[in-house]
Order: C-alpha cells, then sequence, then structure tokens
C-alpha cells in the first residue's frame, strides 16, 4: 500500500532525540511510564468490572476511558520505544496509516467520553432525584457509541485526507509517531486547503466536546452556589475535581498542539505537547481518579482484603 501518486513505501521517524547518549536513559524511562500506564488502567479496569458496587454510569464510563487510555497508549508508546534502541525506526507506509487512524479514533473517542463524563456529572449534581432516569444503561450506551461513532468519523476524516496526499522522496518524519501535522509537512502537494482541513475537524472533535463540558460545569457550578451548607457544597465539588484535571490536561496538550498553525508552534515544540497527552496523560488519568475518589479507594481495600483473607486459609 502506497500514497496516491506516490514514490514512498516506508517512513523513517525521527524520534524525540538525535543525542545517542540520551537514548537509553530515554528507553528506560518511558519504559517505566509505559508499564505504570499498563497497570493502572488494566488495574483501574479490573477494579470496576469486579466490584458491583462500581456499576453506575460514571464507572461506565470511567471503565472506558482507562480502556481507551489502555490502547492508545500501546498504539504510540512500543513503536517510540523502538526508536531508542534502533539506528533507523521505520514504519510502513500500511503501519503509518494504521498508527494514525487508531490514534485519532483513540483520541476523538476520549473526548467525547470526557464530554460524556460531564453531562454524567451535571446530572447528578443538578437533578439528583431524576438520576437514574436520566442515565438509564440506554442512555450511557447511546452516549458511547455516540463517542466512537465520533472517532471513528474522525479518524476517518484524517486517514483519509493523509492518504491523498502525495509524498515524493523525503520520507523522514519529524516525530515520533505518525501525527498529522508532520506527514502534513512532509508531503509534496500539501497546502492551505489541507491545513484548513484538518484545523476544522480538530476545531469539530475538540470544540464540541469543550462546549458540553463547559456548559455542564457552567449548570454545576451555578447550582453548587444554591446550595446553603457547606458540607453539601465541597461534596457536589469533590465529585467533580478528578474530571475536572483530567480535562484540563488533556485538552489543554491537545489545543496546543493542533489549534496553532505549524508557523507559530514548531513541530520541536509540537513534540513535547504531543509527548504529554499520548504519555503522560494516559499515565495518569487513572491514578487522579484512584488517589482523589473514594468509592475506588473502598473497592480496592475491599479487594486486597479478600486477598489477604484468602492468604491466610492457605
Amino acid at each position: 500500500m502506497v500514497a496516491k501518486n506516490s514514490s514512498v513505501t516506508e517512513f523513517i521517524l525521527e524520534g524525540l532525540t538525535d543525542q545517542p547518549e540520551l537514548r537509553i536513559p530515554l528507553f528506560f524511562l518511558f519504559l517505566g511510564f509505559y508499564m505504570v500506564t499498563m497497570v493502572g488502567n488494566l488495574g483501574l479496569i479490573t477494579l470496576i468490572g469486579l466490584n458491583a458496587h462500581l456499576h453506575t454510569p460514571m464507572y461506565f464510563f470511567l471503565f472506558n476511558l482507562s480502556l481507551i487510555d489502555f490502547c492508545y497508549s500501546t498504539t504510540i508508546t512500543p513503536k517510540m520505544l523502538m526508536n531508542f534502541v534502533s539506528r533507523k525506526n521505520i514504519i510502513s507506509f500500511t503501519g503509518c496509516m494504521t498508527q494514525l487512524f487508531f490514534f485519532c479514533f483513540f483520541v476523538v473517542s476520549e473526548s467525547f467520553i470526557l464530554s460524556a463524563m460531564a453531562y454524567d456529572r451535571y446530572v447528578a449534581v443538578c437533578n439528583p432525584l431524576l438520576y437514574t432516569i436520566t442515565m438509564s444503561p440506554q442512555v450511557c450506551l447511546l452516549l458511547l457509541l455516540g463517542a466512537y461513532g465520533m472517532g471513528f468519523a474522525g479518524a476517518m476524516a484524517h486517514t483519509g485526507s493523509i492518504m491523498n496526499l502525495t509524498f515524493c522522496a523525503d520520507n523522514l518524519v519529524n516525530h515520533f509517531m505518525c501525527d498529522i501535522l508532520p506527514l502534513l509537512e512532509l508531503s509534496c502537494n500539501s497546502s492551505y486547503v489541507n491545513e484548513l482541513v484538518v484545523f476544522i475537524v480538530v476545531a469539530v472533535d475538540i470544540g464540541m466536546p469543550i462546549v458540553t463540558i463547559f456548559i455542564s460545569y457552567a449548570l454545576i457550578l451555578f447550582s453548587i452556589l444554591h446550595i446553603s451548607s457547606t458540607e453539601g457544597r465541597s461534596k457536589a465539588f469533590s465529585t467533580c475535581s478528578s474530571h475536572i484535571i483530567v480535562v484540563s490536561l488533556f485538552f489543554g496538550s491537545g489545543a496546543f498542539m493542533y489549534l496553532k498553525p505549524p508557523s507559530i508552534l514548531p513541530l520541536e515544540q509540537g513534540k513535547v505537547s504531543s509527548l504529554f497527552y499520548t504519555v503522560i496523560v494516559p499515565m495518569l488519568n487513572p491514578l487522579i481518579y484512584s488517589l482523589r475518589n473514594k468509592d475506588v479507594k473502598v473497592a480496592l481495600r475491599r479487594i486486597l482484603g479478600k486477598k489477604n483473607i484468602f492468604l491466610r486459609k492457605e
């Protein structure tokens, strides 16, 4: 598989650094990040699956958030680690487009999952008596399918746009993964129109969830300000704090990377931003939700308690 009217059948990923002395330390650093990401997200998935009292809409979306973080970290990090231990990190054109597709799919899906979680928090705080009816299993499933549907549409739009470009002799991608902007820079016929398409699609994929989250939290804040008791306000804020932190990290780094023209944001700086939301954010998400969530802590203690009882019996 090659690009339309293209002579390029493979790409070389430049990676994070061209300094040989940094490669081994960076390899072990990011291997550690990857292992923490895998353990954290798989642990949270297992914890939610095994505890019946966590089978609620909030944890239904958190389960899928952890699954997405696990998958898209696996899409990016192993190939990045190869760059630290090999002279040339070669990826076929097919492999590059596959990585781009799944990267876009998981990132866009995550943005809409986060917006669904914001809506869930809005219903829980502002309409607690109608929560069970409003966030019924059918509604949760529709929101989830909508998130994955938007992820698929966004991935198809970005991947289709890149596949229609022409790549000539130069096949060195100035990045540690196959991302949209480095491939646009590499192509022979990339134009303002291509960049505009990317900007519009990204604006929709990021803009719609951000508007949903902003409206949800504006209504939550309005509702909290009308709560008379300090304890009630504190409880309402605590239910939203973890989600607000995750949203800020994810959308902040993503917007910094994609909502600025390449002329304003050099690709070297873009690598750092990409590193943040492809490696750091998936690692932090389960930690944030675990350390700041009483239900998750209680469920973890129950699992560990049962394990200790089982070991004592043996």
